[in-house]
């Protein structure tokens, strides 16, 4: 498993799903070095009684309040070709920040969460690093040849998305090509690291 510590990334984004409450996202997000919020997601933060260093997307889910009181760092993006996701981590990107975690993505919305996830193949493939992590595991996109950390008996599932030639070793199940997501969930480790080998992009979801 990849340092999952605040140190290992650049910046944190708090997305507008549920709010992070294991520890793991919580440790993240608390020891941030540059948190920015989804607008949406900007008052349950500043609820916990923090400020973030900035707040991004179309301006449209923050209250009154918050957005008048903190306008000094509202970024305001009109454009809706993107979600507020995708403009929080552009605006990281283009700062010079690329190992990005994000929190709160997953959650209330199923049509947000399934679209929140698949963007971190687009993040991967612009160059960043971004790692999504809710109050279960996260999730890391990938491509060709991986090795992970992990320990006996954790869970990972794979998701293929362009993948030829899926092999693993440190893991309990065969994996192959999959067709459908549903085919490479719920496997298991069996030691200290697992290797994905494949050829094309592929997405895990590692278990805390």
């Amino acid at each position: 498993m990849n340092d999952i510590t605040a140190k290992a990334f650049d910046a944190v984004v708090v997305a507008g799903g549920d709010y992070p409450t294991a520890p793991q996202p919580q440790e993240i997000l608390s020891g941030a070095a540059f948190v920015v919020c989804c607008d949406g997601a900007a008052d349950r933060y500043i609820a916990t009684g923090k400020v973030p260093d900035a707040i991004v997307g179309d301006g449209d889910s923050i209250s009154p309040g918050n957005r008048e009181k903190y306008t000094h760092i509202l970024h305001c993006i009109a454009e809706q070709e993107t979600n507020d996701q995708t403009k929080a981590i552009r605006f990281l990107k283009e700062r010079g920040m690329h190992r990005i975690a994000i929190v709160g993505a997953t959650g209330r919305r199923e049509d947000h969460t399934i679209g929140n996830i698949s963007l971190l193949m687009e993040y991967m493939r612009e160059g960043l690093e971004v790692e999504s992590f809710t109050d279960y595991g996260y999730f890391l996109p990938c491509k060709g040849t991986t090795t992970h950390n992990s320990r006996k008996g954790q869970q990972v599932s794979i998701f293929n998305m362009t993948a030829r030639r899926l092999r693993a070793d440190g893991l309990l199940y065969p994996i192959y090509d999959f067709t459908n997501w549903w085919q490479g969930t719920l496997n298991e480790c069996t030691g200290d690291s697992f290797t994905i080998e494949a050829e094309g992009e592929y997405l895990l979801f590692v278990n805390y």
